[in-house]
């Protein structure tokens, strides 16, 4: 008989661990729905945080806005990992790579820490660097130095 009644036992067990899996399923799924959604609005009030900072320091993010704008229309973007990789590639240093476009070596620096973005009128120079070989890059350097 005990037999017949551990076999019961582990049949009610199993048929209500089944049951609570059932029931318990539908809130597993509604509580992973709200966790993303609870992530997503962290996210959203993170940015909202720094355009409120941008905004109170007195710094506009329309223009970043419409600088991206600009370069997203010519089919090209800016990548602070990219510009310091043109910048090796072509052997210059900071100086000679503001000399080129235009820029500081301080902004060049912060553009490529990505302390900084470069604005409309730097990003047409920044992307022809990418057309431009070492030998082509020193030639208008010895120009610009000369002028």
């Amino acid at each position: 008989m005990s037999n017949i009644a551990s076999v019961l036992k582990d049949e009610i067990a199993r048929v209500a661990r089944k049951e609570i899996r059932r029931e318990t399923s539908s809130l597993k799924k509604a509580s992973t729905g709200y966790r993303s959604q609870i992530a997503a609005l962290k996210r959203q009030l993170l940015e909202l945080e720094r355009q409120l900072r941008r905004v109170s320091k007195g710094v506009s993010s329309v223009p970043t806005v419409a600088a991206n704008d600009d370069s997203g229309s010519q089919g090209t973007r800016f990548s602070a990992r990219s510009m310091a990789a043109q910048r090796r590639r072509l052997g210059l240093s900071a100086a000679e790579c503001g000399l080129l476009i235009g820029a500081s070596p301080q902004s060049i620096y912060n553009w490529e820490e990505g302390k900084a973005r470069p604005r409309a009128q730097h990003l047409a120079a920044i992307f022809a660097l990418r057309s431009l070989g070492r030998r082509q890059a020193n030639e208008i350097l010895e120009t610009r130095k000369a002028a």
